[in-house]
């Protein structure tokens, strides 16, 4: 799974102009599941995004969590973040998990944030998605699931 990670002071995503999710303060995840992706994997990812001192503390640094700032998620379906685009002009998704394995795995990422007591909202899978947010910092993070120890490079 490659996960996206922006502190936002807020978020949406909207389909057909409606808004389908929002949040205030926390974090927008744009994610896609990959086809080799465990659920193993998708905890680890879940527990470490939970658990990323990226927040400022009293003094300025980063050194609070998300549950210790009180931030919800919103969580965007993204399956062009698994685009092989080192051939030709036309990127290939090959890599992204096909909508039957896709969907629950992101639906275990959605409920394993919830189980860790973070407020989440949710985009549509395979909808025409409109994201607006307001990044803070701005403070972009890309997390991998091939990053998880014992995991081979690749994913």
């Amino acid at each position: 799974m490659i996960v996206v990670v922006q502190r936002v002071t807020e978020a949406a995503v909207r389909v057909d102009g409606e808004v389908v999710g929002a949040i205030d303060h926390g974090l927008c995840l744009l994610a896609c599941a990959l086809a080799a992706d465990t659920d193993a994997q998708v905890d680890w990812l879940a527990d470490k995004i939970v658990d990323l001192r990226i927040f400022a503390d009293d003094e300025g640094r980063t050194n609070r969590s998300l549950i210790e700032t009180g931030g919800a998620v919103l969580v965007v379906p993204q399956f062009t973040l698994a685009a092989d685009w080192r051939k030709g002009r036309r990127p290939s998704f090959t890599r992204a998990a096909p909508p039957d394995v896709g969907v629950p795995l992101l639906a275990r990422l959605v409920s394993r944030l919830r189980e860790r007591g973070v407020t989440v909202s949710e985009g549509r899978f395979g909808a025409m998605m409109s994201v607006s947010l307001c990044n803070d910092g701005p403070f972009t993070l890309v997390l991998d699931s091939a990053q998880m120890p014992g995991q081979s490079a690749g994913g």
